[in-house]
């Protein structure tokens, strides 16, 4: 079997660690030192999944404004762009430059270059500062980042997921606005931390691989007016 190949690795801030590029053919993977794999541009249903369920979610509206935090390999971007009309507006928050540079060079032909995209702004930035002191900015926030509630990369994750950080996604969204995150497992407290913001939430369960692969969850959680 062809070996896998290391394209770079560089530091994620913080306590982060260290995340590295890897390249087997036309197969690629994002890692995280003693953790192992993060992501394959193989396995993708799931945050293809994200972004189809959230803009299905946005019906009517004509003009909306995502934001996205973690980039990732850029399927959940994509995804969201093939299912937003024109007037659309999506921001991008990918705290580690490396990978924004990644998915405009090796990475971005399989997902068709989305950072290619006018609707598209990235902002090199931890998404939990982007969201900082916002006041209904946004018709829905993606969120992919680390491995879900139970950060497994960065402790600062923690508290995006927390009790403070998600009132401060439910005031960072417009009304009726949806809040759609990504995780590899279940955590029945953080669906109980979403109601208790005020929150009305729906739990998806979503195959890595379409019909196949490790099952992972999607929060669907809508703001009231």
């Amino acid at each position: 079997m062809t070996p896998w190949v290391l394209l770079d690795k560089v530091q994620v801030p913080g306590d982060g660690g260290e995340l590295s590029l890897h390249q087997r053919g036309d197969e690629f993977s994002i890692r995280i030192k003693g953790h192992g794999e993060l992501m394959n541009s193989r396995v993708h249903g799931s945050e293809d999944a994200l972004a189809e369920l959230s803009c299905a979610r946005l019906v009517g509206n004509l003009a909306p404004r995502l934001l996205i935090g973690g980039l990732g390999m850029g399927f959940t971007l994509a995804a969201a762009l093939q299912h937003l009309g024109k007037q659309a507006q999506i921001v991008v928050a990918e705290l580690v430059p490396a990978v924004v540079k990644w998915n405009k060079g090796p990475l971005g032909e399989h997902a068709a270059y989305p950072l290619k995209d006018p609707r598209v702004t990235v902002i090199e930035q931890d998404v939990a500062l982007v969201l900082k002191d916002t006041q209904q900015a946004y018709d829905a926030i993606l969120l992919d980042v680390d491995n879900g509630p139970e950060g497994l990369t960065r402790k600062e994750n923690d508290r995006l997921y927390s009790i403070d950080g998600l009132n401060q996604a439910y005031m960072s969204l417009r009304p009726q606005g949806v809040l759609a995150v990504w995780s590899a497992g279940p955590d029945n407290s953080f669906t109980q931390r979403l109601r208790k913001v005020g929150f009305e939430v729906d739990e998806v369960r979503i195959r890595a691989r379409g019909k196949k692969g490790a099952r992972h969850i999607i929060w669907f959680a809508r703001r009231g007016n």
